[in-house]
């Protein structure tokens, strides 16, 4: 990944360089992907997805942060998903 990206969700403004993820809004958050994972759920009987940012790891996770997403909000944010999937990308490495 070159640059970095960034995708706003409500108030929340979310970034990503390739390295640390980065949620600022009333209380920012940052997290290494050497030290996170990354939650998505499918879609629920309503369409609601979650998502859950760990510090950590699965095996020791750490403080986490957690949102809920309906299916019109994701509808509204098409941005949203690949930007996850940027992130969830670079866990993997």
């Amino acid at each position: 990944m070159e640059g970095e990206i960034t995708t706003r969700v409500g108030q929340h403004l979310y970034t990503f360089d390739g390295r640390v993820f980065e949620i600022f809004g009333t209380t920012p958050v940052r997290f290494h992907v050497e030290h996170m994972y990354l939650q998505v759920t499918d879609p629920d009987r309503k369409g609601r997805r979650t998502v859950t940012f760990h510090h950590g790891t699965p095996e020791a996770p750490g403080s986490s942060h957690s949102w809920t997403y309906s299916a019109a909000e994701l509808a509204g944010l098409p941005e949203l998903l690949p930007f996850l999937e940027a992130v969830r990308a670079a866990i993997r490495r």
